[in-house]
């Protein structure tokens, strides 16, 4: 395991995809940021931080035993290790806001960007990316989110904590890499927020529409019940959960 640690640095992920292209990156290598100056989540949002608060890395994993197809199975193991390293510091109500938010009672604390390395229609390799907040106390313009210090009033080693994670997706990674992929599909399920809830949803026009969240589909897409038990499956970027 190579660890990079940077002060400063536009994103996490910007820089090992730079990386990649200047020289040979070996798995699990880590670049890790006190501050991230063009931090980016899913779908074009910004990211904002404290500095030297909060967990801000990247990781740069082999995936090549996957197929484009199954892609989403990255998403899924990641939000799985970061809720079982959450789950060693007591964080508590740990949940999955589909596609790969981590919520704790209700609270957004991590989020997660994934960027895949595909060459020739061939998945090759995975940059992952996580923003975790740890020991921020304010957060001043979003209601919605919280910290594992607020949570718990406890302050956390930002290093233990990503060795932790970082533990558990290596674990996670090798349970797909032996096939394990309806085991892994139905722990991530279980662990969605919301599910087999009344719940609201936005979709791409703005029009609200109420369904259940049931389960997702293997490519990651939101699978929903709405009224007559139709079920209709969902992409990232045609749904939104309201709170």
């Amino acid at each position: 395991m190579r660890i990079i640690k940077l002060n400063a640095i536009d994103s996490t992920n910007s820089y090992l995809k730079q990386l990649i292209m200047e020289e040979f990156i070996a798995d699990d290598t880590i670049v890790v940021a006190n501050y991230q100056t063009q931090g980016r989540g899913q779908m074009g949002t910004t990211w904002l931080s404290d500095n030297a608060k909060n967990l801000m890395f990247s990781v740069f994993k082999d995936v090549s035993f996957l197929t484009v197809e199954q892609s989403f199975y990255i998403s899924m193991v990641t939000s799985l290790s970061i809720i079982k390293a959450l789950e060693q510091f007591s964080i508590p109500k740990l949940s999955i806001k589909w596609p790969n938010d981590i919520l704790s009672e209700n609270k957004k604390v991590c989020g997660v960007l994934i960027e895949n390395v595909i060459k020739q229609n061939q998945l090759k390799a995975s940059i992952i990316g996580v923003g975790l907040n740890v020991n921020q106390k304010d957060f001043n313009s979003l209601p919605n989110a919280s910290s594992l210090h607020l949570l718990t009033g406890k302050l956390f080693s930002l290093e233990e904590v990503l060795l932790a994670i970082i533990e558990y997706l290596t674990k996670y990674i090798k349970l797909l890499k032996d096939g394990n992929y309806q085991q892994i599909k139905e722990r991530y399920e279980s662990l969605l927020f919301r599910k087999d809830k009344p719940s609201t949803f936005k979709d791409a026009e703005g029009t609200l529409f109420s369904g259940f969240i049931k389960s997702v589909s293997n490519s990651g897409k939101l699978q929903v019940l709405l009224e007559d038990n139709i079920i209709k499956e969902f992409d990232l970027k045609e749904v939104t959960l309201l709170y």
